[in-house]
C-alpha cells in the first residue's frame, strides 16, 4: 500500500525537465528573431511609403496643366497649357542618411522639405515630413534606371523618388526607388519599388 503511494507522488525526470527547458528556448529564439523582423520591416515601411507619396506627388504635378504667365495682346492667343515633371529637389537630409538614429526635419521656410518653387523642388511635389525619420529622401528629375545607371540623366524626360538608410550603422545603405518616364505625353511608372539591402 504505502509503495503505491509515493509512485503516485512522483515529480518530473531531469530529461523532462531539459525537453521543456530546450523546447521554450527554441520559441523564445524564433520570438525574438520574428521580433527584430518585425521591428525592420516597420523601419523600412517609412521609405517604401514615403517614395510612394514622393511618386504620387510627381504624378499629381505631371497631371495638372501648366500654363506660362503671359501679357497678350488684342487678338493673340496664350501658349497652349501642358504637362511637365517638377523640377529636381534637394536631398533630406543633406548630410547624408541618418546612421542608426533618426533626423528630425526642420519645418522652418527655405529648410529641408519646405524648399522649391510652383515648378521645382519638394513645394512643386507638395510633399513634406515633420516626423522624425530614418531615411535620407530624394527626388531628381531626369530618366533613371534605378538600380541600374548610376547618376540621371537631366535632358531625358522622367524622375526618380528614392530613400537612402543605414538602420544599423554598419555603412551599408538600403535603396529603394521608384522612377517614371513620359513617353508620347503620357507618364508611365515603375510597377514597383526597387528595393536593395532592405534591412540594412
Amino acid at each position: 500500500m504505502r509503495a503505491l503511494k509515493r509512485y503516485d507522488r512522483r515529480g518530473f525526470t531531469l530529461v523532462e525537465l531539459m525537453i521543456v527547458v530546450a523546447i521554450i528556448g527554441v520559441l523564445a529564439a524564433l520570438a525574438i528573431f520574428g521580433v527584430r523582423r518585425y521591428l525592420a520591416s516597420a523601419k523600412t515601411s517609412e521609405a517604401k511609403n514615403s517614395v510612394g507619396a514622393i511618386t504620387r506627388g510627381a504624378t499629381a504635378a505631371f497631371e495638372r496643366e501648366t500654363a506660362a504667365s503671359e501679357i497678350l495682346g488684342g487678338g493673340t492667343s496664350s501658349a497652349a497649357a501642358s504637362h511637365s515633371l517638377c523640377g529636381s529637389a534637394d536631398a533630406v537630409p543633406a548630410a547624408g542618411p541618418p546612421a542608426g538614429v533618426k533626423y528630425q526635419p526642420d519645418t522652418t521656410e527655405g529648410e529641408d522639405f519646405e524648399t522649391g518653387t510652383a515648378i521645382a523642388g519638394w513645394k512643386c511635389l507638395r510633399f513634406s515630413m515633420t516626423q522624425p525619420i530614418y531615411y535620407q529622401y530624394h527626388y531628381v528629375q531626369g530618366a533613371r534606371i534605378p538600380g541600374v545607371t548610376a547618376s540621371p540623366d537631366p535632358t531625358a524626360t522622367g524622375f526618380e523618388a528614392g530613400a537612402v538608410g543605414d538602420l544599423d550603422n554598419d555603412a551599408v545603405h538600403s535603396i529603394f526607388t521608384r522612377g517614371g518616364s513620359v513617353t508620347a505625353g503620357q507618364l508611365a511608372l515603375a510597377t514597383q519599388v526597387y528595393i536593395e539591402n532592405e534591412y540594412e
